[in-house]
């Protein structure tokens, strides 16, 4: 196996502990070539990271991200049941530069011209580069959502579903309301980004009113059939802490919002009025994707090759994260961009030193969900490449979920944040 596969197989932390191993291993090929990274989530940050490692800092690796630190989703549900800050999910880019000589440009990305090789920034700059990778996360459809076009809306009916500045307003929404208001919490078809994060999030607002505001309900309208994931976690915690407050209602295609009043307006089922009203709509590529004509799978998601991620409609670019086509059984998932991000870093190092990339990709993903405080959950699973059929399928009998929620997998999921964060940016 090569350093590449082997350190791209590792988990979050044990990803850190070996790279001293690799130090002074790689060629100089490749000395002065130019990788730009858009997007500094899960998948862009690591990608920028591992691109300067695994060339033992030989190419040049440019970081476009607007926002001066890096903010988690996962976590971020924590915030809004008043159990976490945003100081506590949010990590600086400065090692990146300090430490890797990474180059961060914090800017948003106007264009991209594939045939120049060029990406022009909103601020009228332009990078060049001989490999882009893309890392654009989601955007959200808002057209599926006449009322939310109308002005101020999105201000008022929030999604909180990418962390910041919704995640203060909407905690903020639910420090307002009264005791014996409602929450309502809209949850799209599928796919989305985080699987179980709603009804992590449901637990989370329920945690919230249990102590603070009993007369409070939660209540779940899900486009889906069913829960989506963990399914049996989830409904044996509401059944134990949460009787009485958490209301799940599925098959609610939400179909319009009157952010006015905070009424839900769905295909088949009555409208509903809340106090608060958390509407997470459906998803596509991040915008800049779409634009580059990069979203080919029902103008929503990103064709990728599975061996380096590069895209199947434009040479050079490299896709990551939730904004890919995934593979079967492969979630939208911090953990998942990560893995994706060392995987194309490797793939991208070996192409520019005109080697073939690495043949034999696998990567592991875990994703836990807090159901109180302090237990949690966890979805765990194993994915290897098929050469025959070109994509990644999950490994036979790995991973799985929990026997039961605990306090002690609430130590790992706060230990998996703090190591992936640190496998990231530190």
């Amino acid at each position: 196996m090569q350093r590449r596969q082997f350190v791209q197989t590792l988990g979050a932390g044990s990803a850190v502990a070996g790279l001293g191993l690799m130090s002074g291993c790689a060629t100089s090929a490749g000395r002065g070539a130019k990788v730009v990274v858009v997007g500094g989530g899960y998948g862009g940050a690591t990608a920028a990271k591992y691109v300067r490692l695994f060339s033992d800092h030989n190419i040049e690796v440019t970081l476009v991200e607007p926002n001066a630190n890096f903010i988690s989703c996962p976590i971020s549900n924590m915030v809004l049941g008043g159990h976490k800050t945003m100081a506590d999910i949010t990590v600086p880019y400065e090692n990146l530069s300090k430490r890797h000589g990474v180059k961060v440009v914090r800017d948003m990305v106007a264009s991209i011209d594939p045939e120049k090789r060029t990406v022009k920034l909103a601020s009228g700059g332009e990078l060049a580069y001989d490999r882009l990778i893309l890392s654009p996360g989601i955007d959200f459809m808002w057209d599926t959502l006449p009322g939310m076009a109308k002005a101020g809306a999105t201000d008022k009916v929030l999604h909180a579903w990418k962390a910041g500045p919704q995640t203060v307003a909407l905690r903020q929404q639910l420090e307002a309301l009264p005791d014996g208001g409602v929450y309502a919490l809209s949850i799209p078809l599928a796919p989305y980004r985080c699987p179980p994060g709603p009804y992590e999030r449901a637990c989370m607002v329920a945690s919230y009113f249990k102590k603070a505001k009993p007369k409070s309900k939660v209540v779940i309208f899900d486009g889906n059939n069913d829960i989506t994931s963990k399914k049996g976690l989830f409904m044996k915690a509401w059944d134990e802490h949460y009787k009485g407050i958490i209301d799940y209602r599925p098959k609610h295609k939400l179909v319009d919002v009157d952010a006015a009043t905070n009424t839900l307006k769905f295909e088949f089922n009555d409208d509903f009025k809340a106090g608060v009203a958390n509407v997470i709509p459906a998803q596509r590529a991040g915008e800049i994707a779409v634009k580059t004509g990069l979203a080919t799978a029902n103008a929503r998601w990103c064709e990728v090759d599975f061996l380096t991620f590069e895209s199947k409609v434009a040479k050079n670019i490299h896709v990551l994260g939730d904004a890919i086509q995934i593979a079967p059984a492969m979630p939208k998932s911090g953990h998942m961009a990560n893995q994706h991000g060392k995987t194309c870093a490797a793939a991208v190092v070996s192409l520019l030193q005109g080697k073939e990339p690495p043949s034999l990709p696998l990567y592991a993903n875990t994703c836990y969900s807090f159901v109180t405080a302090t237990d949690v959950v966890h979805v765990a699973s194993v994915h290897k490449y098929d050469a025959a059929q070109k994509t990644m399928l999950a490994v036979p009998g790995s991973g799985g979920v929990s026997s039961a929620a605990s306090a002690l997998e609430g130590a790992y999921a706060m230990a998996w944040a703090n190591n992936i964060w640190a496998d990231m940016l530190a």
